[in-house]
């Protein structure tokens, strides 16, 4: 069983939130001032993760030194920092990340909704992603086996059983139907 956070514990600035190091089983995020707790992900989104790196793995983007993150830090603005499940950041990304000081921000993001995830709370992290420049976003719902993939906040394609989901125009290669993702091991 789970425990709440020690209120006390919980850090007050941002400086604190860096170098805090909670070990509850939670994933935190940090927006303006605001600690943020989501579940991170369950075993059960393993064999999600691997379909979704290994189709990865056939893309353009990761031949040319592209990578599909499992929850990087990414700081939106000097304020927000957020988390998602999967993020795509480019080879030139990421060889230009030690040089450069400005945050990288991922043209495309993957979340896997939980059914405990807080709705407002996640239409909030769609909002900044959008703001702040990613393209594509998806929205993993395994429980109920639907996709939102998202362009931007007005333009969302709903996909279920054949429909396939597409990182365009981000990723034109990374695209795959929603019975395929959650088809389980393959034997």
């Amino acid at each position: 069983m789970r425990t709440s956070i020690d209120t006390q514990k919980v850090p007050q600035t941002i400086e604190e939130f860096m170098i805090w190091e909670p070990n509850d089983g939670y994933k935190y995020e940090w927006n303006d001032g605001e600690v943020i707790r989501f579940e991170s992900m369950k075993q059960r989104h393993l064999l999600i993760l691997r379909m979704l790196s290994r189709l990865f793995a056939r893309t353009d983007a990761y031949q040319q030194g592209g990578e599909l993150i499992y929850e990087q830090d990414v700081w939106l603005t000097g304020i927000q920092m957020r988390r998602p499940d999967l993020a795509y950041f480019s080879g030139e990304q990421i060889d230009n990340s030690l040089s450069s000081e400005e945050e990288i921000i991922p043209a495309f993001a993957i979340e896997i909704v939980s059914p405990t995830d807080d709705a407002i709370k996640v239409e909030d992290k769609l909002v900044e992603y959008f703001k702040c420049g990613v393209q594509v976003v998806w929205h993993v719902y395994p429980e109920n086996k639907v996709v939102y993939v998202y362009t931007s906040r007005k333009n969302v394609k709903i996909c279920t059983e054949d429909d396939l989901c597409s990182a365009q125009p981000v990723l034109p290669d990374f695209e795959i139907s929603v019975n395929d993702l959650f088809a389980g091991p393959q034997a």
